[in-house]
């Protein structure tokens, strides 16, 4: 029997990228450029720093994204994507449309039920 869910599936390695809780928006609001944490944590109502911080943290380590610091003062550090990161946008963007036609702008399912009984 072929296990179509081990570690050598792309889709599944991709799932689970992207899809623990965050990941998805935070890649979503860099894909308008660099932000610093706070700007991450606006994007992000109800995420908490920590959480924050450990989604970036495990970007980070998977080179979805860069994180850069200036030497200022105050200190300033900006996340950004990596060309791996933007490579992941194609995804976001269909969540994005799914989600308008689907979810978010979607019309009661009573409604579909009783067009598709027409």
């Amino acid at each position: 029997m072929n296990d179509v869910h081990n570690e050598s599936c792309a889709v599944a390695a991709t799932a689970e990228l992207i899809g623990s809780k965050w990941t998805s928006v935070i890649v979503h609001d860099l894909s308008e450029g660099p932000r610093r944490f706070t700007q991450l944590e606006h994007a992000c109502p109800g995420i908490s720093p920590r959480t924050l911080s450990e989604r970036l943290q495990m970007l980070e380590h998977e080179g979805i994204v860069i994180r850069r610091s200036y030497p200022e003062s105050p200190p300033r550090v900006e996340y950004e994507l990596t060309p791996k990161g933007r490579a992941l946008l194609p995804i976001v963007s269909a969540m994005r449309r799914f989600g308008r036609s689907w979810l978010v702008e979607a019309p009661p399912a009573e409604a579909l039920v009783a067009a598709a009984g027409r």
